[in-house]
């Protein structure tokens, strides 16, 4: 029997682990990838002698990545090698406070008792929550096709279903973060986990409770080599299975015949398949690789809200603060105000809650001598026309006027180099529709089931992975999608 073969569409995380998959079940796989490189919204660039993460720059869950290396009879220490984060994040509140997340539960709900009004035992209790919602969701919502009759009739999925009250979809994230804990620090605190695939608290149901038992019971992590060395190692493994990568080259349409996949068109020529995997967000999937055949597109599907997006300024920095970590956090004084203008109106608001990744802070030679590499993020809504640069140029006043009130230093006069990512270069650079970075909202309690199938119902051979379909973003539900896809491959 001839080797089968399998085109996938875009070498982001997914569709590299896709590739992995299906190259050790005896595949021939080709990665067509648009851009020059590799990795999607997990890539890297340098600039003045400062190295920064491009996208992604939390690690949970590694062992999804481990587990593609001993798919493949790999030791993944010979290719991907990473350390657990003692301190998961620093806060920084208005007021003053300043939490340290430990990785250890019992110490970090030592220091929210010992700093807010909140008690140890509401946070193990939080905590213990997170891990039922967990326990419940995993393998069923997360690892298997929602699509799939065999999905329901497993013994596991009927117990998750008579367990479903307890992952608390009916209420939203903010009222159960409100009802957990009398301290509107803390409520924030873990209001924020929303903001892990692109949604808002106040909408969110509380199932997204589950995201902080991802944090605080299998840890965060720093990659040696930063964040971009988990899209190098998968790379590397993918070559040594014979996957082919072919960059600069973006598929123009996806080739039906009758109800059928026969292959890809690029620029150059038709290239016959199998199966087609399709790691492009779906909305460009349908409306550019698709757009002659209306008749399959998902309109619903494509219609539902979409996720929020970043505005991240890369800064280089000529100070070292000891008081920052890899991980850092300055709150907004008024969260809701804040995610109102995000949804509602569509804004950024004039105070937001800004993120600060230091990838030197581990991996030294990110940035010069005495000097600091700022991932700089806040969370925007997704481009629908904004005047992006009139709002990029008040969040950079805004942002930096944070930061030197917080950290009592001129911000401003330390910054000798920028770049920066907006919703409109996220679009073009990893085909996000609108910039969105997580694909839909979470924001109603039925989100995971109305996300996109990772199989094509109608043509047979079309698949789909990534962060815009099902489970969701985020590296660990991408490499989760690459595992589902080639289950049903």
């Amino acid at each position: 029997m001839p080797q089968q073969k399998a085109v996938i569409i875009g070498a982001g995380v997914a569709g590299i682990a896709t590739a992995i998959r299906l190259a050790v079940k005896g595949y021939e796989v080709e990665i067509f990838e648009a851009n020059s490189y590799a990795g999607g919204k997990l890539s890297q660039f340098e600039q003045n002698g400062y190295r920064f993460d491009a996208g992604p720059s939390l690690f949970t869950m590694p062992q999804y990545v481990d587990e593609l290396f001993q798919l493949a009879g790999r030791d993944p220490r010979q290719y991907f090698n990473y350390q657990k984060l003692n301190v998961v994040c620093n806060y920084f509140y208005e007021d003053g406070t300043r939490l340290h997340a430990y990785a250890d539960t019992e110490k970090f709900s030592e220091e929210i008792a010992n700093k807010t009004a909140d008690s140890a035992q509401a946070v193990v209790k939080h905590l213990a929550n997170s891990r039922d919602i967990y326990e419940i969701t995993n393998h069923v919502f997360l690892e298997r096709s929602l699509h799939r009759l065999q999905t329901y009739l497993r013994w596991d999925t009927i117990r998750s279903i008579f367990r479903l009250p307890q992952i608390d979809a009916m209420r939203t994230m903010h009222k159960a973060n409100t009802n957990a804990f009398k301290d509107a620090r803390i409520v924030q605190f873990f209001d924020r986990y929303a903001t892990y695939n692109g949604s808002n608290p106040y909408h969110a149901p509380a199932t997204l409770n589950v995201i902080p038992h991802l944090e605080h019971h299998f840890g965060a992590w720093f990659p040696e080599g930063g964040m971009y060395a988990i899209t190098q190692s998968l790379v590397r493994l993918a070559i040594q299975l014979g996957v082919k990568f072919t960059y600069n080259t973006a598929v123009d349409e996806i080739i039906i015949e009758g109800e059928k996949i026969r292959g890809v068109r690029t620029k150059e020529k038709v290239v016959e398949a199998d199966v087609v995997i399709s790691n492009m967000d779906v909305w460009f999937t349908y409306k550019k690789l698709l757009a002659d055949r209306p008749n399959l597109h998902p309109k619903k599907t494509l219609e539902q809200e979409r996720s929020s997006s970043a505005l991240i300024f890369y800064w280089g920095v000529k100070k070292q603060f000891s008081e920052l970590d890899l991980h850092n956090i300055f709150f907004s004084a008024d969260y809701k105000a804040e995610f109102e203008h995000i949804w509602q109106k569509q804004s950024i608001y004039h105070d937001p809650t800004v993120y600060l990744n230091i990838s030197s802070k581990l991996k030294r030679d990110d940035a010069p001598t005495n000097s600091e590499n700022w991932f700089v993020m806040i969370n925007v809504p997704a481009n629908s026309g904004q005047e992006w640069d009139k709002l990029i140029a008040e969040a950079r006043t805004n942002i930096q006027a944070k930061l030197s009130r917080l950290l009592k230093e001129d911000i401003s006069k330390l910054i000798e180099n920028e770049s920066i990512l907006d919703p409109r270069s996220i679009e073009l650079k990893t085909s996000s529709y609108k910039g969105s970075i997580y694909g839909t909202s979470s924001n109603n309690q039925f989100a995971a089931f109305l996300r996109h199938a990772n199989k094509s119902s109608k043509i047979k051979g079309l698949y789909f992975c990534g962060g815009s379909v099902h489970p969701g973003g985020g590296i660990p539900l991408c490499l989760l999608s690459a595992k589902i896809v080639a289950d049903l491959v």
